[in-house]
């Protein structure tokens, strides 16, 4: 908390002076006004762009609009059925994380990578604005396809105000040179970085993160480019620089406990996770986060100790709309009653169809206080998104030792050289890590070793590489939860979990955007006017329409 007071300042001072420089008065002024600042800290650019990655309301509304939807995560509440759950395109919706990135994020970040390219005084935190520019670009790369990567940011340095859309295939290659030599370049005996909101300037962490990130990247393309993929993770692994070696190098963005609020003044502040806010819901007592019945009955139906961390069944007719803490938690009575729980079905509301209850004993003694409340429980039998994840405290996840650990339990199963270590015990490594995480970092009961047996005996790896393989990506769907960009992206990679259409829950003649869960989100369509040559060149790679349902070039 201390560490991000601090650099409050920098990131308010960075909002600012960006804001003054989209003016165009700014930019003819900026020469002669001496009450105008022609320079900006990088450190202060680097702390603008971690905060919104998370921070920004708008950007995440995305993920809870659609993408938790197409992950089959959450489904229930207004915003994730409509759109993910049910296909429906909506421009303005789709749009949020290419408008909000690019103009923000991505001009940030180019602006200081360019201020401090050569700068030998500069040097560390040229490296880590790269690497975390890499990271922003895959977040966009992997949701929309083809889009500006080598050109982006550029209209105040080159005046390239219309960047070409690479070909996703050079957007990866870009990425492999960058974190090499990015890492590389990092010498803890440089600068050093004042404005780090994951490591606090800690050099070797961001080595470790380069590295990481080139893992995740190799096997993003496995399937479409297998040797360049084997090559790049295996130098990844021997790099000098290490990997990952336990959760305290996880890379996590670090927020603030800000208000739930939804005025204008809670979507302009980055301090707090915005994605843990609207999860929460602007009418929390009729909006919260349902967990979907495929996460739900895959926890526990496999007897999945984190069935019941990350899901809960409350009463919310109390709750207020600045906080989650007072409602009435019925899991552990459902429980004892063995009373049944109704998650709801891809494609479903929360009252499709109105879901069984039961007599509650909980509620008799609020029944004396509140007497219009039912003692007959019904939609409170649907799990939802326990309070642990409702925080504006909890962090933005951008990459984790679980993740690397399962990454390299796929390697080894794909015989990749990656040095010591079985497909099975690099396998229970990244599920132990992966439930260790949850109490690390959100405050959760930790699983026990006798739980953790229990469970892994009967969920084990398997023997085939495709068993493993299967097993491996199910387990990342389950960990990426709180990282839902890369819990889509390697959903759709791995093509584990196998996911069914809402249509076959019933729900065909809702799907709008059509029957299938689409690979990809459009383009916002102002670019075919701001952009129109270069976006037409991408439609055209498509075949010339703007579909959703067309494979991006490493989902084969």
């Amino acid at each position: 908390m201390k560490h991000l007071k601090s650099y409050l300042g920098i990131f308010m001072l960075s909002l600012g002076v960006l804001c003054m420089a989209c003016s165009d008065e700014y930019m003819q002024d900026m020469n002669t006004d001496p009450t105008k600042t022609s320079t900006i800290d990088p450190n202060a650019q680097l702390t603008t762009a971690q905060l919104q990655t998370y921070g920004d309301t708008d950007l995440v509304s995305v993920y809870r609009s659609y993408i938790y939807g197409f992950t089959q995560q959450l489904m229930g509440c207004w915003n994730t059925t409509n759109y993910g759950g049910r296909h429906t395109l909506d421009d303005s919706e789709m749009g949020r994380i290419w408008t909000n990135l690019y103009a923000q994020s991505i001009k940030n970040l180019v602006d200081a990578i360019h201020h401090t390219s050569g700068n030998e005084q500069a040097i560390n935190i040229n490296s880590i604005l790269r690497i975390f520019k890499v990271y922003q670009m895959s977040i966009l790369t992997d949701i929309y396809g083809d889009c500006p990567c080598i050109e982006a940011g550029l209209g105040y340095i080159d005046d390239i105000n219309t960047p070409r859309y690479d070909y996703q295939q050079d957007i990866y290659a870009h990425f492999f040179k960058e974190l090499t030599e990015a890492t590389a370049a990092l010498d803890p005996s440089k600068d050093r970085i004042t404005g780090d909101l994951i490591y606090h300037g800690d050099i070797a962490r961001w080595k470790k993160l380069g590295n990481a990130l080139r893992l995740r990247f190799a096997m993003r393309i496995s399937e479409v480019d297998p040797q360049k993929a084997q090559t790049e993770f295996e130098a990844a692994v021997n790099d000098p620089g290490g990997l990952f070696g336990e959760g305290a190098d996880d890379a996590l963005i670090h927020y603030m406990n800000i208000a739930f609020s939804f005025g204008h003044e809670s979507y302009s502040d980055y301090r707090g996770n915005a994605l843990s806010k609207i999860l929460f819901g602007n009418d929390p007592a009729n909006n919260p986060s349902y967990v979907c019945a495929t996460l739900f009955d895959r926890l526990r139906t496999t007897n999945d100790p984190r069935t019941f961390i990350l899901s809960r069944c409350y009463f919310d007719g109390l709750m207020t709309a600045v906080s989650p803490e007072n409602r009435i938690d019925l899991t552990e009575e459902m429980l004892s009653k063995n009373a049944r729980f109704n998650p709801c079905k891809p494609g479903a509301f929360s009252w499709e169809p109105w879901p069984q209850g039961y007599e509650s004993d909980l509620m008799h003694e609020l029944l004396l206080m509140h007497p219009d409340i039912p003692t007959y429980m019904q939609r409170e039998t649907e799990p939802k998104l326990a309070n642990n994840f409702l925080k504006s405290d909890n962090p933005g996840v951008v990459m984790t030792y679980a993740e690397v650990k399962l990454l390299l339990a796929e390697a080894k199963s794909k015989g990749w050289n990656i040095g010591e270590g079985c497909v099975s015990d690099l396998y229970k490594e990244g599920v132990r890590a992966a439930m260790d995480f949850l109490s690390d970092n959100y405050d959760c009961r930790r699983v026990t070793a006798e739980e953790f047996d229990n469970y892994i005996q009967i969920n084990g790896v398997g023997n085939s590489p495709e068993q493993q393989k299967e097993n491996i990506n199910i387990q990342a769907w389950i960990l990426h939860f709180t990282n839902p960009a890369e819990c889509w992206a390697n959903l759709r990679r791995s093509g584990y979990p196998a996911l069914k259409s809402p249509a076959a829950y019933g729900f065909e003649q809702f799907l709008t955007g059509g029957l299938e869960i689409p690979l990809r989100l459009c383009y916002p369509v102002l670019e075919s006017s701001y952009n129109k040559q270069n976006y037409q060149n991408a439609l055209d790679r498509m075949g010339g329409l703007d579909d959703w349902h067309t494979n991006i070039w490493w989902d084969i």
